[in-house]
This record gives C-alpha cells, structure tokens and sequence, in this order.
C-alpha cells in the first residue's frame, strides 16, 4: 500500500532567494528553514552587530577627525622619513568595511522580519572575523600613536548630537516593525516579555537621551559674541608651502588678522621658519648638500638657508590636494619660494597690521646660540621695526627680563593654566590646542579677560562650535575656508530645540504603538499553516497565472511486515508544470 502526499505548488520568490542566498548561500527552497536560530548562528549574530558598532565609532572618528589629517601625516613622516597622505588608504578600507558589515546587517534584519533562521555563510564569518580584529587593532594603534585625537568625538557631538540623536531615533522607531512582527508571531511569552523590555528600555533612552546633549550652539542668537579672528598657522599651507612669505601672503588675501609661526635659529644666529626639525621634508636641502638632509636645521648658516628652495616640494607632494586649483603664475611663485626668516614676517605683519605669534624652538645644547637664543630672536623683533603690540612672545624662559627690554610685547602662555595663575604672571594671551579647553573653560577665561586662541581649526563645524563657546581668536590652516563662513553653521534656541525634541519622541511614540497594533491585528487572523501551506493557498486562489509546480515531498510509505520506509524526493522549479485542476486530480 503506497500513500501519496499532496504536491505543493509554489510562485517564485526571486527577493528571499538572494537575501537567504547572499547572506548564508541557501539559494534553494528545502534549503531554508523557519526553525529557531541555533545559539552558535545567535552568537555569530551578536559578533556581526557587535563589528557594525565599532565599525560606526571607527568611521565616525576618522569623518571629524579630517580636521586634522595633516597632524596625522606629519606623526607619519617622523616615523617613517617620507611624506605621504596616510589618511587615504585609511578611508578607503573603513569605507569599504563598513559597507560589506552594514549590508550583512541590512541582510540579517531581512531574515528576521521574514522569519528565516539566522545562517551566516563561512565565508562571510572570516570577513567579519577580518573586519573585527583588523578595526581592533586599528584602533590600539591610534590610541598609542594619536590617542589625544579622541578628544575629537565628544567635542564632534557639540555640533552633530541633536541630529544623531534625531536619526537614531528615527532608527529604532523603524525597527519597531520587525521587532512587533516577532513579538506578534512567536509562542513563548517569555521571548516576547524580553524582546519588549530590551527594545522598550532602549526606545525610552533615547527618548531621555536630549537631557544629557550639551552644545553652546544651543543658545540665545543675540548672546553670540563676535566672528573669532582667523589667525593663519604657517600662512595659508593648504594654498601655498607653509611658513613662506606667499603662504603669508595668501593667508592675507583671505582676510586674516595675524599669522602664526615656528621658528628655529640659524648657526650665525639669524631666527627663521622652520616646522621640522630638518630640512628635509620643506626644502632641496638633499640635492644642495648632499648627506645632510637629517641635520638638525638650526645648524645650517643663514647664508646656506638661503639657497635652499622651500617651495618645489609642495607641487610634488601636493600634501593637501590643492595644486590642480592653482593658477600657472601661482605654481611660478611657489617653485621659486626660499626659507623665510623671522625679521621677513615681522616687518609683513607690521606692513599690514597684523598680529604674529610664533613658537621658539631652542637650538641643540652644542649650537653656539643655546645661551643667547632669547635675546637673538628678541633682537631680530626689535629690528624689524614691527610695533611691539603686535607680536605675541611665547617662550616661558626668561620672561621677566624680556618684559623689562620690551614691555610692549603681548605675553602669551602655551601652557593651561588658571586665569588667577596668569593674572599673577603678568599674561593676556593663551595658545592652546581645541581639545585643551571646555565650552566652560572658554568661558570662564574670556570672563577673566583673557584672549584665548585655539589651534588648529579648519573645519566649519568646528570653527562654529567653538564660536558658539566664546572663543576670541582661531589658528587655521585653512583661513579660506573659514572666510566663507559667516554665521555659525546652525544655532538653535533653547525653547526650539525642546520643541523639537518634544515633538520627536510623541511622534516616534505614536507609530511604535500603531505599528504593535497593526502587526498584531495582521497576525491574529493568521491561521497556524505552515509557510508551505499558505503559500499553497495563495497560489490555489489564482488560478488564472502560471504557476510553478515543485515535487518537494514525495513520501512513499509501504506498509508490509510491520516494516515502514520513507524517502524525499526534491525536484528543482521549473521542471514540471501542471494547471490546478491537474492539482485537484
């Protein structure tokens, strides 16, 4: 005696086949399954949302932190003596990493609003084993080698949190739909009590979440204090080779109130500008004198200074993507750029009223200048010509004796300290890097009255938070950047922003409640089939389309001596088709 199951007829499903095919290669039907996720495909689950994570905070950090690629670039080139833009191949692979482990999320989402198990295919389980240790090690090697650029994130979300806060909402609102679906399918109350709780417990943390978001650009528009002066760190770099007169020049075309710059001493005494300390990376120094490209360059005369070129290696290197916008008579200027001295600067400044603030770097214990390095430089200003009002003396060595030969000059501190600490040392002025001063802080010292200018600021977002903040002067790389920026880039009331909030969150709290409702009503009706019967349902119901007729389970059970045998036979789509009267047969 042979029984015959009935044939079950399906439609295609070209959608489900690629995100089970993609995600677990189970292309075939008889190869998916609406059982329960197996705790090992659970745990490999939480390992890819675990990747995606960090992979978000890696790209994240790297999208704020383009303020300071140059930084990055340079920490490179003093490890590894050649320039290059280390920030490129960095970009490229988080890019592409957080791609390919976004869209296997995108795809394991797809699998649990469908109800199909969780499968994930070896193959992609060593690409999220690659991408989890390679982000993990990245991120111990920019903690060791750039760990102060973390400060970065915190003082990002002064400027982005509020609109975070409003697309993470708008996130976990969306994903209340599979999260309804699974609670409305499933049987076991205990699964549907704690996926409730855990979604509940992280919808209402974001709804609480705007109480801890703190930004100054959350303020009164008529409390906002004057545009912060942009002071060029080494002139205009990103237009011209850094620390050359054209680079000044330039910066003074974009409207800046002074320049900042560093400055070495020469053998024969003669200040001049230098950021490394060699010649290596901003001069010909290899080709002029041959084996002495690693000599420190303060042991270079002036008159060997100068017949170095400061200003080819820019067009080679083209360190910050900006020689295709040059001009022909612009590249023309810079090829022929030489090693300015300080005395050069100053009396431009002077010429245009511009402050100056340089950083003094002692010459080697064995230079003939290690004693007399203040008074050169000190010389060098009082020769210049340049109204002392306008340079701004940095070196904490010997201050009380260059404030009796020159009391004009504008005494300034590197260094954080309490404003009664500065009051008491005779100091006006503060050069501090953005991450070393609070919104507070900057408050607290523009109310002691002193000036306090940040480095380096090239970012609009930025360059407004830190308006917002109070700060009186800015140093940037990037002055023709922050010319067009005229009015911070969004400034909120307070009273806005909590109507905003408000608002937000009733409305995200509406749709999570109507879409609970919506899945529950749609899947209370459902009878208890089986995905293969309700399918078969529905194609019963069309008679008038093709339909595709698979022999999935054809059960042959032979009943003799007690003895029963049972075989599947699978047939692919396609090979057999029969109208559904055949069916009814």
């Amino acid at each position: 005696m042979v029984k015959h199951q009935p044939l079950q007829v399906y439609e295609r499903q070209l959608c489900l086949s690629c995100i089970t095919g993609i995600y677990g290669c189970r292309w075939k039907r008889y190869q998916r399954s609406h059982d329960d996720t197996t705790k090992w495909e659970l745990l490999w689950s939480l390992i890819l949302l675990f990747t995606f994570c960090l992979l978000l905070v890696w790209f994240y950090f790297w999208w704020e932190a383009h303020n300071d690629y140059n930084e990055f670039n340079w920490f490179l080139y003093n490890r590894s003596r050649e320039w290059s833009d280390g920030t490129v191949p960095i970009l490229a692979t988080t890019a592409a990493g957080f791609t390919y482990i976004a869209f296997l999320m995108v795809l394991a989402l797809c699998h649990i609003a469908l109800g199909q198990q969780l499968n994930l295919h070896w193959l992609h389980k060593i690409g999220v084993t690659t991408a989890l240790l390679t982000t993990i090690v990245a991120v111990i090697s920019v903690n060791q080698t750039w760990g102060q650029e973390w400060d970065v994130v915190p003082i990002s979300l002064q400027a982005t949190g509020p609109f975070l806060h409003i697309g993470a909402l708008a996130a976990i609102t969306a994903l209340s739909w599979i999260v309804a679906g699974q609670v409305a399918r499933s049987e076991k109350t205990m699964f549907q009590v704690v996926v409730v709780l855990l979604y509940i417990s992280v919808l209402l943390g974001l709804y609480v979440v705007p109480l801890y978001i703190t930004s100054p650009c959350i303020m009164d528009p008529t409390t906002l204090k004057q545009r912060p002066d942009v002071i060029g760190h080494q002139g205009a770099p990103m237009l011209a080779p850094e620390n050359t007169l054209w680079s000044f020049q330039r910066a003074l075309q974009m409207n800046v109130t002074g320049f900042e710059a560093d400055v070495a001493i020469s053998v024969d005494g003669v200040p001049f500008l230098m950021h490394d300390r060699t010649l290596e990376r901003t001069t010909n120094v290899g080709k002029v004198f041959p084996g002495r490209q690693t000599d420190d360059a303060s042991h270079f005369n002036w008159t060997d200074l100068q017949q170095l070129n400061a200003g080819q290696w820019f067009l080679k290197d083209d360190p910050f993507w900006t020689v295709h916008s040059l001009s022909p008579h612009e590249k023309d200027l810079i090829a022929n750029q030489s090693v300015c001295s300080l005395e050069q600067l100053l009396k431009l400044a002077s010429y245009h009223n511009s402050t100056v603030v340089f950083r003094l770097r002692r010459p080697p214990p064995e230079h003939p200048c290690y004693d007399s390095w203040i008074n050169d430089t000190l010389q060098a200003v009082q020769q210049s010509g340049v109204p002392q009002s306008l340079v701004m003396w940095t070196p904490g060595e010997h201050r009380a004796q260059v404030r009796q030969l020159a009391p004009g000059l504008i005494q300034t501190s590197v260094d954080k300290q309490t404003p009664e600490t500065l009051h008491q040392s005779g100091i006006s002025r503060l050069l501090l890097r953005y991450n070393q001063a609070s919104t507070q802080e900057i408050r607290n010292f523009s109310e002691s009255n002193i000036n306090l200018t940040l480095y380096t600021i090239n970012e609009p977002w930025l360059y407004s938070v830190l308006w917002c903040s109070g700060v009186s002067s800015v140093s940037s790389e990037a002055p023709h950047i922050l010319n067009k920026v005229p009015y911070p880039i969004w400034l909120m009331r307070p009273d806005e922003y909590c109507l905003m909030w408000v608002s937000a969150d009733l409305i995200s709290f509406a749709v999570v409640i109507g879409i609970f409702i919506f899945q529950k009503y749609r899947t209370s009706g459902m009878r208890s089939y089986n995905p293969e019967q309700i399918m078969l349902s529905a194609a019963v119901r069309r008679s008038s389309r093709d339909l595709n007729v698979m022999k999935e389970k054809l059960i042959f059970s032979e009943v003799g001596n007690g003895v029963g045998s049972a075989e599947e036979l699978y047939v692919d789509n396609g090979y057999d088709y029969y109208t559904n009267r055949g069916i009814s047969q």
